[in-house]
């Protein structure tokens, strides 16, 4: 011990621990410490009981020796800190030449492991700028991981360990994989298996089990996560694609042979699936399902997953099977069937299809809206409302070349339609005015004449409608009246995100309660009951038979809120229902076909079955 130093242990003004601790702290070394972080000890003063530190941000400041030697760790002259205060410029060349031995002292410094946080805060500033540790840091990772000594965790946020001895990059993957339980993880596991298999030294020793373990895990787990057994059949066929020294124990373990037997749950499997696997599954649908492969296609489109539409569009144009697609879409857009999800894809890639962008479209939209409206469907059902109002450019493509009539009737639906207030009612009207000034009289004169029409409907749908309102005023709206209450008591309106997300609920409850008091009041409820049968009337049920081909086609005519194209009952304001109405038994009419307009004879008028929920009492029935 230093004979300064033992004197004042001897004197009792330092403990022999203090004394040994201090001997480490020697002007010219380094110490850390909790509050004020690394510093040089600069000298020693045991006359005045003192040891002065140059500390990042402060400089020469002195310390009692015994609060010294409790309060600051001695840092060896191999530590990484030690090494940067010493020669910078050295350690700078050995970040770009050695980087996986500066990162090794990192770790060995920090006690064995690190967070890439903590990697950066000795890093930046001094030794790199923000974007220079970036492309540093992202290189430095692909060597380190080939180095085998450091372990990477599965979560950025957990520590980079330093190893005893060195594992391979393969072993580690194959390790994550079989560590994994999640569907999720392991999912993500193969992928990086797949994305490094060239980093397997012995493919075929390595990587055989991890296919016969996926096999297997894939068979085990169709039934209760078929979405995972896609995703693990789709990772085997890349592995054995990639290195063919591999095989499958299960040649008839195949995505053609899963796709037909999960063929009733594809609707629900999809959305599950990342996007480039659902791509994947999508391509080999035609190979699947042969022939039909087209119709499932078609009803597949019609859900509700909107990434599903432009991939399945794909695939038709990648089969050559794009003219199936138009006359599909072009069917569903004259029977209002389409849904939201197809309409809104339609809409954004309508260069593409030219010939369906008419004003049929726009009624599709119409219709659309106001079934996820009626449905409360989520919020992503609402992008085909709001690409309507902010693509400016829509409804002058929508309207190109037609004749004002087609403009008129368009019109006259809008003025109908449940979905818009009356102010965006005018924007929209104002953009086909724009382009068709001779309908300004729709404005003003037959606005008044629309809400005074009356509507036929079914008691079912109206009183559901009456219940919704119900539901409006009894509950919905004091419970968002409550909330502006509560959010107004936050104060600072200007900056209160609660306040004005409440006020904004507001205007939309109190919008839709407008609208359904205007439809209630035009509603006039029936159950369908002894209609007229010697033509074809609201309540009936036709049969029509097509001219050239003799197929027959059914339709049920019903209210205006009743239509359902799955099961063939269509409203009487459709197109369809219009053509209809008024024609007998025998005659022949003109309808739109899949392949242009078709004849259809008439050969069968039946009664509808009675719409059974009793009528409430006030209700006025329909005439």
């Amino acid at each position: 011990m230093d004979a300064e130093l033992q004197k004042l242990v001897d004197a009792g003004r330092l403990t022999t621990k203090g004394a040994n601790q201090l001997e480490q702290l020697r002007p010219g070394s380094f110490g850390l410490h909790k509050s004020w972080g690394f510093g040089r000890v600069a000298e020693w003063n045991l006359l005045l009981n003192q040891i002065v530190i140059d500390f990042a941000k402060k400089k020469g400041h002195p310390m009692q020796l015994q609060y010294a030697a409790d309060n600051l760790s001695p840092i060896p002259a191999e530590h990484f800190l030690a090494q940067k205060a010493n020669d910078l410029p050295a350690l700078k060349n050995s970040l770009k030449e050695t980087p996986a031995a500066v990162m090794r002292n990192i770790l060995e410094s920090l006690g064995g492991k690190a967070t890439q946080t903590q990697i950066s805060h000795w890093l930046l500033g001094d030794v790199f700028t923000e974007p220079e540790f970036k492309k540093w840091w992202s290189a430095t990772k692909t060597l380190l991981k080939k180095d085998g000594h450091f372990l990477f965790p599965t979560k950025k946020t957990d520590p980079i360990e330093l190893r005893s001895a060195a594992v391979s990059h393969g072993d580690e993957l194959l390790s994550f994989f079989a560590q994994a339980r999640a569907p999720k993880e392991q999912a993500a596991a193969l992928d990086q298996i797949i994305r490094s298999h060239h980093e397997f030294k012995d493919p075929e020793k390595q990587l055989q089990p991890l296919i016969d373990t996926i096999e297997d895990t894939a068979q085990r787990n169709q039934r209760l996560n078929p979405a995972m057994t896609f995703e693990f059949l789709i990772g085997r066929d890349e592995l054995l694609q990639l290195v063919p020294k591999l095989h499958t124990t299960h040649p008839d373990l195949t995505l053609e042979r899963l796709l037909v037997e999960e063929e009733p749950r594809l609707g629900t499997i999809f959305p599950k699936l990342p996007s480039a696997k659902e791509r994947h599954v999508l391509h080999v649908l035609p190979a699947a399902l042969g022939e039909r492969w087209t119709v499932r296609a078609l009803q597949l489109m019609q859900g509700n997953n909107a990434r599903l539409v432009g991939q399945m569009a794909r695939v038709f144009a990648d089969n050559g099977k794009q003219d199936d697609l138009r006359t599909a879409l072009d069917r569903s857009l004259r029977e209002h069937s389409a849904t939201s999800e197809v309409l809104y894809w339609l809409c954004k890639n309508r260069e593409s299809w030219p010939e369906l962008i008419t004003p049929e479209l726009l009624g599709a939209i119409f219709s659309a809206c106001e079934r996820d409206q009626h449905n409360e469907s989520n919020s992503r059902s609402t992008r085909l409302r709001d690409l309507l109002l902010d693509d400016r450019d829509l409804i002058p493509d929508i309207f190109a070349g037609s004749e004002i009539g087609l403009a008129r009737d368009a019109m006259r639906r809008l003025l109908l339609s449940p979905v818009f207030d009356e102010l965006t009612k005018r924007s929209l009207m104002a953009r086909i005015i724009k382009l068709y000034p001779d309908l300004q009289s729709l404005v003003s004169g037959e606005q008044a004449e629309a809400k005074s029409e009356a509507i036929v409907v079914s008691w079912s749908s109206l009183q559901k409608r009456k219940a919704e309102l119900e539901d409006l005023v009894n509950k919905k709206i004091p419970e968002n009246s409550k909330e502006i209450g509560v959010a107004r008591s936050y104060g600072d309106l200007r900056e209160n995100f609660e306040f004005k997300a409440a006020k904004e609920m507001q205007a939309v409850l109190m919008r839709r309660k407008s609208e359904l008091e205007s439809a209630l009041d035009r509603a006039r409820g029936t159950t369908f009951e002894n209609p007229d049968l010697s033509q074809v009337s609201i309540g009936t049920i036709v049969t029509l038979r097509e001219s050239e081909t003799n197929r027959e086609e059914v339709y049920t005519i019903l209210g205006a809120w009743d239509g359902n194209p799955d099961r063939a009952v269509i409203s009487y304001q459709t197109a369809i229902g219009q053509a209809l109405l008024g024609h007998r038994l025998g005659e022949v009419i003109e309808l739109n076909a899949d392949q242009g307009r078709g004849r259809y004879a008439i050969i069968a008028i039946e009664p509808a079955p009675l719409d059974v929920v009793p009528p409430e009492p006030g209700l006025e029935p329909a005439l």
